[in-house]
C-alpha cells in the first residue's frame, strides 16, 4: 500500500512530538487527609503567632510557619501575617477546597525566654520530631508564665532609667533620683495595666510622674547636702524617657516595612507614634503643673554632656542588662546583650571620633551592634531581636526629645527659643529613624553571613558523622 503524504506527515509528527497518552501521570497521592493537614497547619500558626506577640518580625515569623508546615510534608503553604491576624492555606492535590485556618493575635508582649524556647522547639521540628510531641511542647511553651515577677521587672526598669544617669555622669543622688522617679512611673504603669487601662494612658502617666519628680529634685538643694547643687533634672527626665521608649518597636517596624510586609509595618509604626505621643503628653502635662506651681525648668542651652568615657560603657552595658530584664531574658541572652551593647557603643564613640554627627553616628553604633548580633544569635542559640533590641537602647535619644520638648513649653512668645526645641525634637527624630534604618541594614547584611556559618557547620557534622 503506497504511502499517503498523509501517512509522511503523521510519521514525522510521531517522530518529533510526543503523544499526550504517553505523558505520565505526575500527580502527587494525597498521603496527608484533610484532617491531619488541620493538625500540622494549627500547630504551624499557633507558634507563628505566639512568636509574634512576643516580638519576632513579620518575615521570621512567616519563614517559621513554612518551615514548620514543610517539615511534616505540607508544601506549599500560604501564609499572611498582619498587624492583628494570621492567615495559613494548603490545598491538597484532588481536595475540593483549601484547608485555611486563621488566629488572631492580641497584642505584642516581648517574651524573649518564650521565644527562644520557640526557636529551639521549630529546630527539633525541622529535625524530624514527631507531630504529637511537637504539639504538646508547643501547648507547655504557650503556657509559660513570664519569667520575672513584676517586682523584679520594675526594678529592672528603674535600673535602666539609673544606667542612663550613669551614661551622662551623674552623681550618687542624681542616680538614687533617677531609680525613683523611674520605679515610681514604672509602678504607675503596671497598676494602670492591672486596671486594664490603654497603654497610651499609662504612657502618659508615666511621663507625668517622671516631669513633677524631676522638677522637685532642685529642692534637695534646702536639705544642705553637697550632691543635691550638681542635680540636673534635665538627666532624671532624659532617664526616663528611654525607659519610656524601651518598649517600641522601632527596629520591628522599619524590618517589617523593607520586608514587604505593609499592613504590619502600618500597625507597628502607628503603635509607635501613638506610645510616643503619649510620653510627649505626659511631659508637657507635668511641665505645666510645675511651671504654674512656681518650679518650671528653664531649657538647657545645648546638649547634656556625656561622662567620661569608661563611664559610658558602663551605663551602657546596665542599661542592656536591664532591658534583657525588662523582656524576660534568660541568662544566655543577659550577658550576651550586654556585650552587644558594649560593641555598639564603641561603635557610636569610633563615628563621632571619626566626625560624624550624632545621627549618622547612631546609625554606625546601631548597625555594628545588630550586626554582630545577628551573627552571635546563631553561634549561642539566642533570638536576634532579643538581643539586638538591648544593645542599640543606649542609643535612643532621650535627652533630646526633653529638651525640644522644654523648649517648646518654657519659649512663651520668644520665637528662637520655639524653633530651638521644635528643631530639636526633629534631630532626635532623625537619630530614631537612623537607628532603625542601622539595625536594619545590620541583619541583612548579617543573615548572609549567619547562613555560611550555618552551612559550615552542617558540613563538618555530616564529616564528624
Amino acid at each position: 500500500m503506497p504511502l499517503t503524504p498523509g501517512h509522511w506527515l503523521s510519521s514525522l509528527r510521531r517522530l518529533t512530538h510526543t503523544a499526550d497518552a504517553a505523558s505520565l501521570d505526575t500527580t502527587l497521592l494525597p498521603v496527608i487527609d484533610e484532617a491531619l493537614a488541620t493538625r500540622i497547619l494549627d500547630l504551624a500558626i499557633r507558634i507563628g503567632e505566639t512568636m509574634l506577640v512576643v516580638g519576632a518580625p513579620a518575615n521570621e515569623v512567616t519563614l517559621t510557619i513554612v518551615r514548620v508546615c514543610g517539615a511534616y510534608g505540607l508544601d506549599p503553604v500560604h501564609v499572611d501575617v498582619t498587624y492583628n491576624s494570621i492567615t495559613i492555606a494548603h490545598s491538597r492535590p484532588g481536595a475540593n477546597h483549601p484547608t485555611t485556618l486563621l488566629r488572631v493575635v492580641r497584642g505584642s508582649v516581648p517574651d524573649h525566654a518564650k521565644l527562644q524556647r520557640l526557636q529551639a522547639l521549630v529546630t527539633e521540628v525541622t529535625g524530624g520530631l514527631a507531630l504529637d510531641d511537637a504539639i504538646t511542647r508547643c501547648r507547655a511553651i504557650r503556657r509559660l508564665p513570664f519569667r520575672y515577677r513584676p517586682a523584679i521587672v520594675i526594678v529592672s526598669q528603674a535600673s535602666l532609667a539609673a544606667g542612663v544617669a550613669i551614661m551622662f555622669g551623674a552623681n550618687w543622688l542624681a542616680l538614687v533620683l533617677s531609680f525613683i522617679a523611674a520605679a515610681l512611673a514604672a509602678t504607675t504603669q503596671h497598676v494602670m495595666a492591672r486596671a486594664r487601662m490603654p497603654y497610651f494612658f499609662a504612657q502618659i502617666a508615666g511621663g507625668f510622674v517622671l516631669t513633677v519628680v524631676a522638677a522637685l529634685s532642685p529642692l534637695l538643694r534646702y536639705t544642705g547636702l553637697d550632691a543635691a547643687i550638681d542635680i540636673r533634672p534635665s538627666v532624671i527626665v532624659a532617664s526616663g524617657i528611654v525607659l519610656m521608649l524601651a518598649g517600641l518597636t522601632v527596629v520591628g517596624a522599619a524590618q517589617d516595612a523593607i520586608d514587604g510586609f505593609a499592613l504590619t509595618a502600618t500597625g507597628r509604626i502607628l503603635e509607635l507614634t501613638t506610645q510616643t505621643l503619649g510620653v510627649v503628653l505626659g511631659i508637657l502635662a507635668g511641665l505645666e503643673t510645675v511651671r504654674v506651681i512656681g518650679l518650671g525648668m528653664s531649657p538647657p542651652s545645648s546638649a547634656l554632656p556625656l561622662g567620661p568615657l569608661t563611664v559610658q560603657f558602663v551605663g551602657a552595658a546596665v542599661i542592656a542588662i536591664a532591658v534583657a530584664v525588662y523582656n524576660g531574658a534568660g541568662t544566655r541572652i543577659i550577658v550576651v546583650s550586654a556585650a552587644l551593647s558594649l560593641v555598639a557603643w564603641a561603635g557610636y564613640v569610633g563615628a563621632t571620633s571619626l566626625g560624624f554627627e550624632v545621627a549618622a553616628a547612631s546609625g554606625v553604633g546601631a548597625f555594628v551592634g545588630s550586626f554582630a548580633g545577628i551573627v552571635v544569635a546563631y553561634r549561642l542559640h539566642v533570638p536576634s531581636v532579643a538581643i539586638t533590641t538591648a544593645a542599640i537602647l543606649p542609643l535612643v535619644p532621650g535627652a533630646a526629645v526633653f529638651r525640644g520638648l522644654l523648649g517648646i513649653v518654657e519659649s512663651g512668645d520668644d520665637a528662637a527659643v520655639l524653633m530651638t526645641g521644635v528643631t530639636t525634637l526633629a534631630g532626635a527624630a532623625t537619630i530614631g529613624i537612623a537607628l532603625a534604618v542601622g539595625a536594619s541594614l545590620g541583619i541583612y547584611l548579617g543573615q548572609p553571613v549567619r547562613a555560611t556559618l550555618s552551612s559550615v557547620t552542617r558540613v563538618r557534622a555530616r564529616a564528624r558523622g
